[in-house]
């Protein structure tokens, strides 16, 4: 039976996060959705030199409020605005010569939803969890299609005959959609650790430790 996942390329997410790419075979980038302007795609929290977390935000270019996630560009001069926006957080700061860091630095070499996954990439490589991952937008999915429709789509391309996703998804989904398309429906418990970013662990903690806090939370209840 193929698992998959259906979930948006956040900026280095909670480990939690990563638990798609423990119970899943195979992870989509849902890249081919509107740009949600306060959530976790191009940003996250670090701490700052007094221990309170601020924002680390991408330099996005300004674009239309229906910009899909595929569509998003760089504004001018993004990779030296990055890299002097690191500075005020000192944990990242001071792990530049970190290949993660560097990498994240990268921003010139690729358009920002393929930056934002290799970014996705990376942190499960460093956690021994990488899993094909395939973009929404290269599938043939009618655009027309909308919220759960749109996903049941997606599974279906990929062949899959099951669907998992965090706890939240609960008021998203409902298991007798999916069933009547052949497709069985898991979700995760609550995430039961901590909600840092994972660039923030990665750069302090051993990578093991963090991945088998991920494979003991990844528990898939119906």
């Amino acid at each position: 039976m193929t698992t998959v996942a259906v979930i948006q390329p956040y900026f280095f997410p909670y480990a939690g996060y990563f638990r798609l790419f423990a119970a899943a075979d195979v992870v989509v980038m849902f890249d081919c959705v509107q740009f949600p302007r306060r959530g976790w795609v191009h940003r996250n929290r670090f701490p700052l030199a007094n221990g309170e977390l601020d924002w680390l935000t991408l330099p996005l270019a300004k674009d239309g409020r229906d910009v899909r996630i595929s569509d998003l560009r760089w504004a001018p001069g993004a990779r030296d605005r990055l890299s002097s926006e690191l500075r005020r957080f000192p944990l990242l700061e001071h792990a530049r010569d970190a290949d993660i860091v560097r990498r994240m630095l990268d921003v010139d070499a690729t358009d920002v939803a393929t930056y934002l996954c290799n970014r996705v990439e990376d942190a499960a490589r460093a956690l021994s969890l990488e899993k094909p991952m395939v973009r929404s937008t290269t599938l043939a999915i009618d655009p027309a299609l909308r919220a759960q429709e749109r996903v049941i789509a997606i599974v279906k391309a990929i062949g899959g005959r099951r669907y998992v996703n965090p706890s939240g998804g609960r008021e998203l989904y409902d298991h007798p959609a999916f069933q009547r398309e052949g497709i069985e429906l898991r979700f995760f418990e609550p995430y039961a650790k901590s909600m840092d970013s994972v660039l923030a662990r990665l750069v302090q903690e051993p990578a093991e430790r963090i991945r088998h806090e991920i494979l003991t939370e990844t528990k898939l209840v119906a």
